[in-house]
């Protein structure tokens, strides 16, 4: 007899399991992270070590039999393993542990689906949803499967997954074409803001790594962020004054995690591109977490499957606040080290991102005379005003702090010579 598959089920148990070929080597603390992350209670944990995987079940008959004795000790209802299985593996395994199994890319799948919130995220998250589960519709029809027998009872199974397979292909080419107006439709985002010469600068990074706690601190922006993995999804772009007084905009990109499925990585390549034809990547890390290394990598992986490898990019180290040995500022390497939640170091890093978009801010000192009111307006629109101060003849002397090419554009627009 064939296990019927529960629709629901929150008691979880999570299966680590050290691959040699090909290496792998789990992160146990942020796959119970993303367990939480996804609403599920934790019962239980199975760790496993093998030179490779089990084709049939990934982690062999013996692992198997002590996986099954745990579930029915727990009452679980669900396995969750910190890999990708085949769909005849999670087949196999459901099979000999009377439980749904789902895998990495299935819990990270879920937790996207939790967390998509505008139509476009809803879209991405369904469509890589549906690539996902295109391959495993078998699981879910196993009481429908092919039987012996007389007229009536040859095959209804097979036709039922015919059908839904070409279902699921009809509303994935329809998800498709949605998903295309929305990258034609950012791609006319960009192009107005290169007409306007307005740069922008994309943030990435490992999730939870504190990139939406930072582009609400750079942009005032209210977005939802919080200590979990995944806890925005959809972009974010908001314009913001640079010291020195160029503008650029801001984008919040979906945080990145080690093995992110390439369902979607595709899905969300047209949220991705805000970080492929950005002029500056600001990369954020967490400054304070003891995998940052492998965090950096992960991320820099995904950077290069989406073609974001060679954009200029600055290093960002958040949670500088949980290293009291180290100072906020600029280091010798020139990372940025800065606090999210304090504001520590956030005048060094706008510092360097207006260097890093060739609009690096420096001081001027100018007379003005009493009928240039107009130009000292905008100065003081436009620049970051240190001082000022008034002669006896009226006029007016500023030590400014802007770019020269902006200085150089501000008094043409009023008419005066640039400054030799």
């Amino acid at each position: 007899m064939f296990f019927e598959r529960e629709t629901g089920g929150e008691r979880a148990i999570i299966c680590s399991v050290t691959i040699r070929e090909p290496f792998y080597i789990p992160d146990v603390e942020e796959f119970v992270s993303l367990v939480t992350s996804a609403g599920a209670e934790i019962v239980g944990k199975l760790n496993a070590q093998r030179q490779r995987p089990s084709p049939a079940n990934y982690i062999g008959v013996g692992k198997v039999e002590e996986l099954a004795a745990l579930v029915q000790a727990t009452e679980a209802d669900l396995v969750i393993f910190d890999g990708h299985l085949s769909p005849s593996q999670e087949r196999n395994l459901e099979k000999q542990l009377k439980a749904r199994v789902i895998d990495r890319s299935g819990l990270i799948l879920d937790i996207f689906a939790s967390r998509a919130k505008t139509f476009e995220g809803k879209l991405q998250v369904e469509l890589a949803q549906l690539d996902h589960i295109r391959t495993r519709l078998i699981r879910g029809w196993t009481h429908l499967e092919r039987q012996k027998g007389g007229i009536g009872l040859r095959g209804p199974g097979e036709t039922q997954l015919e059908t839904d397979r070409r279902l699921i292909s009809v509303r994935m080419n329809s998800l498709k074409g949605r998903l295309e107006k929305v990258r034609k439709t950012r791609n006319q985002g960009r192009r107005a803001r290169r007409r306007n010469a307005i740069p922008t600068v994309a943030l990435v990074g490992y999730t939870n790594a504190g990139k939406s706690t930072l582009f609400n601190r750079l942009t005032e922006a209210h977005i939802y962020a919080a200590d979990q993995l995944f806890a925005t999804l959809d972009p974010t772009l908001r314009k913001i004054t640079l010291p020195g007084g160029a503008s650029t905009i801001v984008a919040d990109t979906v945080g990145f995690v080690q093995n992110l499925p390439h369902a979607l990585v595709d899905a969300f390549r047209a949220t991705l591109e805000e970080a492929a034809e950005a002029d500056v990547l600001m990369f954020v890390q967490d400054g304070a977490h003891a995998d940052r290394l492998m965090q950096e990598q992960a991320v820099l992986e995904v950077l290069h499957e989406i073609g974001a490898h060679e954009v200029p990019r600055i290093i960002v180290m958040n949670k500088v606040d949980m290293r009291p040995e180290v100072k906020p500022g600029r280091d010798e390497a020139g990372r940025v080290w800065i606090s999210a939640n304090s504001g520590a170091g956030l005048e060094d890093l706008g510092l360097a991102l207006a260097e890093a978009i060739g609009e690096t801010p420096k001081e001027h000192h100018l007379v003005l005379q009493p009928s240039e009111g107009k130009l000292r307006a905008k100065l003081y629109q436009e620049a970051d005003v240190l001082s000022e101060s008034t002669t006896e003849l009226g006029e007016t002397q500023l030590t400014i702090r802007i770019s020269e090419d902006r200085l150089a554009t501000l008094m043409r627009e009023v008419g005066r010579s640039p400054l030799h």
